[in-house]
Formats: structure tokens, sequence, C-alpha cells
């Protein structure tokens, strides 16, 4: 029996109440949380056991997201032939629907690799991932979860499914997604989950969305889908369906307390009361929001009616607490109000809604929380306040003082991913020196496919 012992630390539980345990242990075993408490006491208690010293660093439970695409990872600082993006749809038709066409196989998986690094080195130990690969489909989603499992994080993994490239394609993500899910059943450890991936309204059609409804039926999944990111995807809906976008997924049976909408940037009061009624998900990715310019979404009236609001990043990078700084400071600018997006406010959000979210996953798992017989999913943060740190103001903490490089060492079901700044499940100079050549070639059939 593996067992280790975290001593030394600072406890940060996430419990409900949260709670602060000075000079704190862990006992990880199993890829659970087996005891804590005093670290003296437990030291006493398991003198055999592997010892992980945190030197008085805060520990705390990894990060969730709960919204991102490994597949984007190759898109930094790729230029974009002809004039600047003019607004959100230009964005998707020039950019990200080039992008995805351009991805083979091999270059699925590393795009994968590379954003699992960035993951592990910025303490996100659990991601909802949202998958597109139109000229490598098949098989799409085994090169992610190879991926995941060799870096020994946790997601969960849809295929996009779209009708933008033809009903063959279409019928090929329904296909994969379905594949995917059943083949969960058969996989062994907890690492991987899946739900069933649809890429928006405005590039679905009824009929689509109808099948995909159908091929659900006994998978026991929800739906990942994004929806009025952009007002285009609520114009594009009014005037195809007489109706707005929330409305048509509600008709399509495609909203549910299973399923994740993502965005809801532009959806109107009544839209709200239906995932408010349906228990569907939202989530919220301020950084990317801002990069598209495409608007504020109101996560705040979403909250007070019962919505339930995560966070994600929408492939913009795994650290999670830029996602905290970017809700705080993005909505006090959109309404000129420096009351707006309350630090408690996004810590239900980032915190305690991303777990019940990653629950839905996960169900016999206790995520996101230090507490006996949840996940072993820790993390050690080199943060040491000149002012006090309490249960109170830890959410300012984190928005004003944490950093991406604060992260020490990643652990995921009791095992050690990378300790003291140093990967230890994947190399981290050969699959960027890989993913380099990789990127380049993609790049290339980009602008081939942009000429």
């Amino acid at each position: 029996m593996s067992e280790i012992l975290i001593t030394n630390g600072r406890l940060i539980t996430w419990g409900a109440p949260n709670e602060i345990i000075e000079n704190g242990g862990l006992l990880l075993r199993d890829g659970r949380i087996a005891d804590m408490g005093a670290a003296a006491e437990l030291a006493a208690n398991h003198p055999d056991a592997r010892r992980l010293d945190a030197h008085g660093q805060l520990v705390m439970p990894g990060n969730i997201c709960a919204h991102t695409h490994f597949y984007g990872a190759f898109a930094r600082g790729m230029g974009i032939p002809g004039p600047p993006m003019k607004d959100f749809p230009d964005i998707l038709e020039r950019l990200w629907w080039r992008l995805d066409r351009a991805l083979l196989d091999v270059d699925v998986k590393f795009s994968a690799l590379v954003s699992l690094i960035d993951a592990i080195k910025h303490g996100t130990t659990t991601l909802i991932d949202h998958h597109a690969s139109p000229s490598a489909v098949n098989n799409s989603l085994d090169q992610v979860a190879e991926a995941v499992e060799m870096a020994g994080v946790r997601a969960a993994l849809c295929y996009e499914v779209t009708d933008r490239n033809g009903p063959e394609e279409a019928q090929a993500g329904i296909d994969e997604n379905v594949r995917f899910l059943y083949s969960l059943q058969e996989r062994e450890g907890n690492l991987l989950a899946g739900t069933f991936g649809l890429h928006a309204s405005l590039s679905l059609s009824d009929e689509t969305l109808a099948d995909c409804v159908t091929a659900v039926n006994g998978l026991k999944s929800g739906f990942h889908i994004h929806a009025a990111e952009h007002e285009a995807d609520e114009y594009d809906s009014l005037d195809k369906y007489g109706k707005r976008v929330i409305n048509r997924l509600a008709d399509a049976g495609i909203l549910g307390s299973k399923s994740i909408v993502a965005h809801a940037v532009h959806i109107d009061p009544a839209e709200m009361a239906l995932l408010r009624d349906t228990g569907t998900w939202v989530t919220h990715q301020p950084r990317s929001n801002m990069n598209n310019a495409v608007g504020a979404a109101d996560i705040e009236g979403m909250m007070r009616l019962g919505i339930p609001v995560a966070l994600g990043n929408d492939g913009m990078g795994n650290n999670m607490w830029a996602e905290w700084k970017a809700t705080y400071f993005m909505h006090k600018q959109a309404h000129r109000d420096p009351r707006r997006a309350n630090g408690a406010d996004i810590a239900q959000m980032a915190i305690y809604n991303n777990a019940a979210l990653a629950g839905l996953f996960w169900p016999d798992l206790p995520l996101g929380k230090l507490a006996v017989g949840a996940a072993a999913d820790v993390i050690f943060v080199d943060y040491h306040p000149t002012t006090p740190l309490t249960v109170g103001n830890l959410p300012w903490h984190i928005i004003f003082g944490f950093e991406a490089g604060m992260v020490t060492t990643t652990i995921v079901a009791g095992k050690v991913l990378m300790q003291d700044r140093r990967l230890l499940t994947l190399d981290e100079a050969e699959i960027t020196a890989r993913s380099r050549e990789l990127a380049a070639e993609v790049w290339q059939r980009f602008e081939r496919l942009s000429a």
C-alpha cells in the first residue's frame, strides 16, 4: 500500500465552511485523502509513509477548469492572413475553423500535451475539454485521452459536432462522441470521463440536434455546447428558427442538469429562466470574452437566479487564477462599478461550482476540497503574504497576490506530477521540440486553407 504524508503545510480546505489549518498534514492513500489534521500527529501515527514536506507553503485542492480547448495550443503567435479580424464571426471563420481543419492525429495529441504541461505547472488538475479536428475526427478523443493519461491529470472529453463542413462530418462527430462514451466503460482508472460535444446553435441544424439527442439515449450523458457567445448566434437562431438560442436548445432537448452551456453572453432574462428551470450549467471565460470583444455575461444576475455558473478558460491557458483576476476586473470595467464581481462570488464560481460541475463526471469522488475521502488532488503554493491571510479575505489574496509561478508541486490521485517545479510525468523539452515542428506544419496547412 503506497502512502504519501504531506507535512508542514498551511492547509486551505475549501470545505463548507472553508478552513485554514496551520501546520497541517495530509495522508494520501489509494488516490484519496485518507487522513488530515495536525502534521505532528499524522507523522506520529503514520511513521512508514513517504514524507513530502510543504515547508510552510499553502496546501490546497487542485484547480478545476470548467471549459477549455486543448486543440488550440498551436495558435499561439500564429499570423492570420489578411486585414485584422473585425468581429467574432470573422475570428471563427478566419482562425478557429481553419486551425481545427489543419490538425492531424499527431497534432491533436501534442496540442493536448502542451496544454497539459501548462495545466500541471499552474496547478490545474481537472479539466473539461471541448475538442474539434475535422480532418481527423475518428478516434481523435483517444489521442487526447492518451495525452491525459500520460500527464496524469483528470479530464472530461467530448467532440464538437457541427454541420459547417457537411453532413458526413456531422455524423462522424456524433459517432466519435458515442464511441468514446462507450469506450469509457472499458477503461481502467478514473482519470477520464466524457460528455457529448456540440459546437453552437449557429452551426447546427434541427435535424443534427435531433440526431444528437437520439444518439445520447442510454448513455447517461448531457451536452457541452457554446451558446450566445456573440450576438450572431442569437440573430442566426431568430432568423432561421424564430426563437432565441436557449429556447431553441430547450425545445431540442439539449438543456438539463448534465448539460453545459459555455459563455451565454447575450442571453435575455427569459433565457436565463430556462437555464435555471432546466438546471443547466453555464461557464464563464472572461479572458477569451475580452480577447474576442464579445461582451460581459451577466454572471451576477445568473447566480442570483440560481443558475450554477462555473469558471473556464476557453483554451486561453490553464492558469485559473488569471481567470479569477480577469473576472474581477472585467465586470468592474464593463459596468464602471467597483462593487461588481465580488471576490466571494468569484470563489463560489471557481471553487464550489466548479467542484460541483466536476462531480457530474466523477460522482463518487469528491473533488475540489481537502477532506477525508476526497480526491488526492493537491497543490503546493509558495505564497507567504506580508498581510494576514484569513478565510474571509482569501479570495482577494488570490486575486491580488497569487501568481502563476507560485505552484511548486502538483499531485493528482495521489501521484506526484510535479515536485519543486520539476515535471515528473511529462518530458517538457521533448514535447516542446516536437510541438515546434508540428506547429510549423500546422501553420503551413492553415495558410493553404486560407488561400
